[in-house]
């Protein structure tokens, strides 16, 4: 089995699966998708939808739909959703010095100083950048958006207080917040997340406010049902095993379990919400 991954890495989950979908014929030779300079999805919308290639999709996949103007394939029809596997929390963080330790005093303390608060990102168009331009339509706040080419470049600016603010992946800055360098003002999911028990959601403030770093699989559209199910099957059991929710909850990651229909309707929705976020922010790809 062939995987192509976005954002994160199947790990354990990936290893828990069958090698193949049991069939007659060989497996596809190991350059079958040596395709150079073709978007992973791309080319996983092209392979035979055999159940032998699969896609890791993420948040991104879900914001590029929109970000981009010239893919080659759409992630609502050219894709069989199989199963989620983990959701995180992302984290709206601030350094130290910013004069506020709830969000009611971020909103309060933005408004009062509007564009001198530097919001970092891992770069245009990432997951955390769009939960910080959902942040800041929903509360009307104006927040300089400073994009890095990698998170440990936005860590270290966010540390050092170059930039205030960023609505970081709770994995990346848990550690940072633990030892008091960072201060967790809220986590974005509709939920507290039992890694930060103690820091409330954004929405006990801004209502309505959702935003997460997700993980799933998809197949090529056209995958024979029966395969679909039994990849589905495969990843929720892997998902309830103990060791590995365990391993999930140390990064403050929980898993999403549910059936092919249920992880189909949410990757419609998340498509349709940042697609709506990125056309209201105007952002374009660089």
């Amino acid at each position: 089995m062939r995987s192509f991954s976005g954002e994160f890495d199947l790990g354990p989950v990936s290893r828990s699966l069958p090698s193949a979908p049991p069939k007659s014929e060989p497996a596809h030779p190991a350059d079958a998708l040596a395709l150079p300079a073709v978007d992973p999805s791309e080319a996983v919308a092209r392979s035979a939808p055999d159940g032998y290639t699969l896609l890791f999709v993420t948040t991104v996949n879900a914001i590029n739909a929109t970000f981009f103007d010239n893919l080659k394939f759409d992630l609502k029809r050219d894709f069989a959703p199989v199963s989620g596997v983990t959701r995180v929390p992302n984290v709206l963080e601030v350094n130290p010095s910013v004069p506020a330790n709830n969000v009611a005093e971020f909103i309060a303390y933005a408004k009062a100083n509007p564009g001198k608060l530097n919001m970092a990102s891992t770069g245009n168009g990432t997951s955390i950048h769009l939960a910080g331009e959902l942040f800041k339509a929903m509360t009307s706040t104006n927040l300089v958006h400073v994009p890095y080419r990698s998170p440990p470049q936005a860590m270290t600016d966010l540390l050092a207080g170059q930039v205030q603010v960023m609505f970081d992946v709770m994995t990346q800055g848990l550690q940072h917040i633990k030892e008091g360098r960072l201060r967790a003002l809220a986590v974005t999911t509709a939920a507290r997340s039992d890694a930060l028990p103690n820091v409330p959601t954004v929405a006990e403030t801004v209502l309505g406010y959702e935003a997460s770093s997700w993980s799933g699989v998809c197949a090529p559209s056209g995958t024979p049902a029966a395969i679909v199910a039994m990849l589905n099957k495969e990843i929720n059991a892997a998902l309830t095993d103990p060791t590995i929710r365990a391993r999930l909850a140390s990064m403050g990651s929980t898993a999403i379990t549910g059936r092919p229909a249920e992880f189909a309707t949410f990757l419609s929705e998340e498509t349709d919400k940042w697609g709506k976020v990125v056309r209201a922010a105007n952002i374009k790809a660089e």
